[in-house]
C-alpha cells in the first residue's frame, strides 16, 4: 500500500534541482504547494513528505517555512551519509535532527541513510549498526539506502559525474547486495533491524532487478519501502505498463512513493533537474499517480 508520497528528492542539492535557475527556490515552493494540493484532492489524509534535505540545512528549511511550504506538507525528510559525503561525523546524527526540530514541529523522517563499501565491507557493517543505534526509536521512519549496488554500466544521478573523483564512485557501492546479486556481510546484519528500519531502493525504467529485489526485501523482513515514479519516465513509450508492473510488485510493502525529475520538454532547461515551466503539469502528474496507485 502507499503510506506516503514524497514531493521531489533532495531539492537543495544541485544534482536534483537546478537552483541556479531558481536561486531562492520560489519555483520549487510553488511546485510543492501545487503538488500537495493535487495529492490532497485525490486522497485526503495521505501524508505528504518534503525533501529529503541533502545536505541537512536549517537555512533551506527556514526558507520553506517562509514560503508556506511547511503548511502544505505533513513530514520533513532528511538524508545523511556522514561516512561517505557529509562533513560531519556519524555520531552527530542527534544534533542534526535537533537542528531541524528547532524549526518545525512536523515529524522528521530519515528517508535515505547509508554507507558504501567503497573502502571495505566492514565500514558498512559498522555504519549500519551505529546508524540503527542512533536513529531507531528517535524518528518515525528510517530508510537504509540501499538494497542493490548501482550497476557500473549505469550513470549515477549526480551533477559532475567522474569529475567528482571517489565521491562519484561511492554511489555504486551503497547496496546490501553486490551488482551480481550476492549479499554483502551487512545484509545478514540488516535483518535484525527490520521491520523497524526500512529500505530506499530506486528502480530504473524497466529495471531488470525488480523481481529479485522484491524477493530480497521479503527475505530481509522489510515492511517500509521508499521508491519513486519519475515524471520524466512517464513520457516514455510503455511508461504506464512499467509503472503498473512496478507498483504491483511492491504491493506487499508500505511504500513511500517519491515524485520527481522533470521531462526535458517540460523544464525551463531540457534537463531532469530543471524547474518546470508550468508547475501545474507536475501537480497533474502527482494527482494522476495517486489516483492510480493510492486510491
Amino acid at each position: 500500500m502507499i503510506e506516503a508520497v514524497k514531493l521531489w528528492n533532495e531539492p537543495n542539492n544541485l544534482s536534483h534541482w537546478d537552483f541556479e535557475i531558481d536561486p531562492g527556490w520560489h519555483i520549487f515552493a510553488e511546485t510543492v504547494r501545487a503538488a500537495s494540493a493535487a495529492v490532497g484532492a485525490e486522497r485526503p489524509g495521505l501524508p505528504r513528505v518534503l525533501g529529503g534535505l541533502s545536505p541537512i540545512d536549517p537555512g533551506f528549511l527556514r526558507n520553506m517555512a517562509e514560503q508556506h511550504v511547511l503548511d502544505a506538507v505533513d513530514v520533513v525528510a532528511v538524508h545523511g551519509f556522514p561516512l561517505d559525503w557529509n562533513h560531519w561525523t556519524i555520531d552527530e546524527w542527534p544534533d542534526k535532527l535537533r537542528e531541524i526540530q528547532a524549526i518545525t514541529s512536523l515529524p522528521i523522517w530519515v528517508t535515505e541513510v547509508g554507507v558504501s563499501t567503497f573502502g571495505a565491507d566492514e565500514v558498512q557493517e559498522f555504519g549500519l549498526r551505529r546508524t540503527a543505534e542512533l536513529l531507531l526509536g528517535r524518528v518515525p521512519r528510517v530508510h537504509w539506502y540501499s538494497l542493490c549496488d548501482l550497476p557500473r554500466a549505469w550513470p549515477a544521478t549526480t551533477r559532475h559525474r567522474e569529475a567528482e573523483g571517489s565521491s562519484y564512485y561511492r554511489h555504486f557501492y551503497l547496496g546490501l547486495l553486490r551488482e551480481d546479486g550476492t549479499p554483502k556481510p551487512a545484509a545478514a546484519q540488516f535483518a535484525q533491524y527490520a521491520p523497524a528500519m526500512g529500505i530506499c531502493q530506486w528502480f530504473h525504467f524497466e529495471d531488470r532487478r525488480l523481481d529479485d529485489a522484491v524477493r530480497w526485501l521479503r527475505k530481509l523482513g522489510v515492511r517500509h519501502l521508499r521508491t519513486g515514479l519519475s515524471w520524466a519516465d512517464s513520457q516514455r513509450p510503455g511508461a504506464e505498463a512499467w509503472f503498473d508492473r512496478q507498483m504491483r510488485a511492491l504491493e506487499p510493502f508500505d511504500v513511500t512513493l517519491t515524485f520527481c525529475f522533470t521531462p526535458e520538454s517540460c523544464g525551463l532547461r531540457p534537463h531532469h533537474t530543471s524547474p518546470p515551466r508550468h508547475v501545474e503539469e507536475f501537480a497533474d502528474f502527482c494527482g494522476r499517480m495517486v489516483r492510480r496507485y493510492a486510491c
